[in-house]
């Protein structure tokens, strides 16, 4: 029975509490208590004068509903008009919404949402949700503070304040990329507050448990919790997709975006990552003990099924829910799934049959669409003593929650058994077309799915729990299609990877590096199921090509070298066009990390072959130029200029201007680094004039960044300034790294020249962990570290040990947006 006494309908909730409560206590001491006495009896009757009803009153903080916007919004403004000049600071949330009204009182995201909303706030302040502000008139004087992500993780809202005084930021949460989850934190109180405490003493806290039992909802809420005390930042790292452990550093690097050694990038800042499913990856964890070692402000908040094993480790083991908990919880789902739900007294009864294992009971929840609680107890009944038969040597709760996912499975039609298990040859997620081609799904079928909670939707993207997911791909690898949709589904990806290739000398547009990022787990599993023996080495070759430029563009030089090695291991069945395009890309690889022998081989092994298709391919220009660019590092100067040269006429004949451009920036290189400056900056500007005319931002970018040079060497400076800025603009935009760094390196020079050799000492320090993070080989561009070698040793001559040494430090810790910001400035 709804309490009557509350208002319905469009409710405006107020939240209230006081800041820095327990310090006021620890100043006050006995009197704290007339103080707190004296502050509810004035809110109190701030609130009932404008019509508020009281729903819960909790230590120092107030919950309080009103009919009406208007009235909420004046009650809080008397309430703070009354306290002001007192000892306490009370901070205020106002929130509109349409809650549910059960027995206990308010019920939905509405309250979790306005709660949230007061605690972002500072004592003496009111802060409005847009649903509230666009109730009211303008009679109330409110500022727009912008979009703030509160820490119940929801998407970024728009917050308002009453009155014009000025506060401190909003305790909101900025520097993350944790998700957003589908339902509001509910239950685990008591485990929330011991994590967040752990955070407080723990370098290393690892949630373990079973799957289904919430260690990453827990793990996402506390890290939340604590982000205000880390000024870097706390960062989500997602991992159940990866299955190599050496994958695991390079995971967080990307997430962080260091562009250097990732132990260097973190430093000493005081950053939280959050490594979620981390169990199969567990030969990482000496890896990243070292790193916390190295890095005194980080800490790692863990969840795995079994603990690191590390002597920094703290384990926090996540027990499944207490009784009244998982009621709460079930009827919360249930109610997202059909708002009327009536909870029952079989309720409790469900949640015993689960194990409180929010997992199975967001399964059972799901199912109120069709089935009454009553009927769901009968069928759970019915159906776990058969579904934990088999699995014996499974721990009880798995053997549970294997029950609940196979008691749901077993409730689908079977169209929909077969989508569902043919659904996990997906690893992190698929498209609807992805689904429709490789699984023949129905769009109908698919949505079921999502309503029965067996598959989860993220924009347009499907995909599943890891835990579902397991138990969907044993039903797969009983399917007598299993071979033949993993064999669809490498073929799907190597078609969408080819589509978003390109040409050979093309730079990948935003859309092409978006589906790669995107595809890159889906593409890793499409290179394992290329390499098999049934298949044939050709598709894996094709794959491993039109990867390649994804790779080089991100700088995963070590991974692209491992599936190269992979492919060539049978590249001599693939046909000779695709050989030796494979043994180009691999040279390239070689060349660039520093293995010139084994890129001078591979690439005279790729222009044997191409060769008998025509010299003047694309693909045998490029394995000249890979050739060339071996030899010359080699120290063969005139062998390379030979090559390029020849690579350069051959472009000409083809009447590809992109080729032509690689090739005469290789001659033009040369140049420059035996000191032939006009005829290096013929090449270039040829080579820039192709950029722009073909609007190859990646390749003209690089152009001005060689004529920066040559300008800089014939002591040309404003010149200099001029293209290595119009490089950097482009690098910046296009978020092409590796050439950023030689912009940024070249304006260094720019400003010692102008004196300013704190700014250039700033930047050379910042580039040099990207360049270890790019991979340079050493001698890769000669020219730019002689430059870099000058710069440094000329700051340091009119700064003295001392000022350099602070201005090194202060460099080293730029992000990649600092650095080019500071660059920029240079004029």
């Amino acid at each position: 029975m709804a309490r009557p006494h509350l208002p319905s309908g469009t409710v405006t909730f107020l939240f209230t509490d006081i800041e820095g409560s327990t310090r006021l206590l620890q100043e006050l001491g006995d009197p704290y208590a007339d103080v707190l006495a004296e502050h509810r009896r004035v809110l109190r009757e701030a609130f009932a004068r404008h019509g508020g009803v009281e729903v819960d009153t909790q230590g120092d903080a107030f919950f309080v509903a009103f009919a009406r916007a208007s009235d909420a919004v004046a009650g809080a403004q008397a309430g703070q008009e009354a306290l002001r000049g007192g000892p306490v600071g009370v901070r205020m949330g106002l929130h509109t919404g349409e809650p549910m009204v059960g027995e206990e009182g308010y019920v939905g995201i509405d309250v979790h949402r306005g709660a949230r909303l007061a605690s972002a706030g500072h004592g003496g302040q009111i802060l409005l949700s847009l649903t509230t502000r666009d109730l009211l008139d303008s009679t109330f004087e409110l500022v727009d503070l912008g979009l703030h992500r509160l820490k119940d993780l929801s998407e970024p809202q728009r917050l308002y304040q009453l009155g014009t005084e000025k506060f401190p930021p909003l305790k909101t949460l900025y520097q993350t990329n944790l998700p957003v989850p589908g339902s509001p934190f509910l239950g685990r109180e008591r485990e929330l507050s011991e994590v967040v405490g752990l955070l407080g003493s723990s370098r290393v806290l690892t949630l373990t448990g079973p799957g289904g039992t919430g260690k990453t909802r827990l793990a996402i809420q506390a890290a939340a919790e604590v982000a205000e005390e880390f000024p870097a930042g706390v960062w989500w790292v997602p991992l159940s997709t990866l299955y190599d452990p050496s994958l695991v550093r390079g995971s967080i690097a990307q997430v962080l975006d260091a562009k250097g050694e990732l132990a260097e990038h973190i430093a000493d800042n005081e950053l939280l990552l959050l490594l979620d499913n981390l169990e199969h990856l567990l030969e990482a964890a000496p890896e990243l003990a070292a790193l916390v070692e190295r890095c005194s402000g980080l800490r790692l908040l863990a969840t795995s099924r079994e603990p690191l094993r590390l002597s920094a480790e703290q384990e926090y083991p996540v027990a499944p829910f207490a009784s009244e908990e998982a009621v709460d919880f079930f009827c919360a789902r249930a109610r997202a799934a059909k708002p009327d739900f009536v909870p029952t007294a079989t309720l409790p009864d469900i949640c015993r049959r689960l194990d409180n294992l929010p997992l199975a009971l967001e399964l059972a929840a799901a199912r109120v669409k069709i089935l009454s609680p009553d009927q769901i107890l009968a069928r759970l009944e019915q159906a776990l003593p058969l579904l934990t038969g088999g699995r014996r040597d499974a721990p009880e709760r798995q053997r549970t929650l294997a029950a609940t996912i196979a008691w749901s499975y077993e409730m689908l039609s079977e169209p929909e058994q077969r989508l569902f298990a043919r659904l996990s040859v997906f690893v992190g997620g698929c498209t609807l077309e992805a689904a429709e081609t490789v699984c023949a799904a129905d769009i109908d079928r698919l949505a079921s799915l999502v309503d029965k909670s067996l598959v989860r939707q993220s924009g347009e993207r499907f995909w599943m729990l890891e835990t579902i997911r397991e138990f969907a791909l044993e039903r797969f690898r009983e399917d007598d299609a299993f071979e033949d949709v993993r064999r669809l589904c490498a073929d799907y990806f190597l078609a969408g990877a080819e589509a978003n290739f390109g040409q050979i000398f093309e730079s990948l547009r935003q859309d092409q590096l978006d589906w790669f990022e995107r595809e890159q787990d889906n593409l890793r599993a499409a290179l394992d199921r290329l390499h098999e023996a049934d298949a044939e080495p050709e598709l894996e070759a094709r794959l491993v090509i039109a990867c390649a430029k994804f790779w080089g563009h991100r700088g995963l030089w070590s991974e692209a070298r491992r599936w190269q090695d992979a492919a060539l291991e049978r590249a001599g069945e693939a046909p000779p066009p695709v050989r030796g395009r494979l043994l180009w890309g691999a040279a390239e690889s070689m060349w660039i990390q520093g293995e010139y022998r084994r890129g001078r081989d591979l690439a005279e092994a790729a222009i044997a072959l191409l060769d008998q298709l025509g010299t003047e391919t694309l693909d045998a220009i490029a394995a000249r130029n890979a050739l060339a660019a071996s030899e010359h590092h080699l120290g063969n100067v005139m062998r390379a200029s030979e090559i390029f040269d020849s690579a350069a006429a051959l472009a000409r004949v083809s009447g590809n201007d992109l080729a032509l451009a690689i090739a005469l920036s290789g001659v033009g290189n040369q140049a420059l680094e035996a000191g032939d400056f006009p005829r290096a900056r013929a090449h270039l500007e040829e080579v820039a004039a192709i950029g722009r005319r073909l609007r190859q931002e990646p390749l003209l970018a690089n152009a001005l960044v060689d004529l920066g040079f040559v300008a800089l060497a014939e002591t040309a400076v404003e010149e200099a300034a001029a293209k290595f800025h119009e490089s950097l603009s482009i690098c910046r935009a296009e978020r092409v790294t590796h050439t950023l760094v030689w912009a940024v390196e070249g304006l260094a020079a720019v400003a010692l020249a102008r004196d300013a050799p704190g700014v250039a000492t700033r930047l050379l320090a910042a580039t040099g962990s990207l360049r270890t993070e790019i991979g340079f080989a050493e001698g890769y561009y000669a020219v730019g570290d002689e430059v870099r070698e000058r710069t440094l040793k000329g700051a340091r001559e009119l700064l003295g040990e001392e000022a350099f040494a602070t201005a090194s430090a202060d460099g080293e810790d730029f992000s990649l947006e600092e650095l080019a910001d500071e660059a920029a400035l240079v004029d």
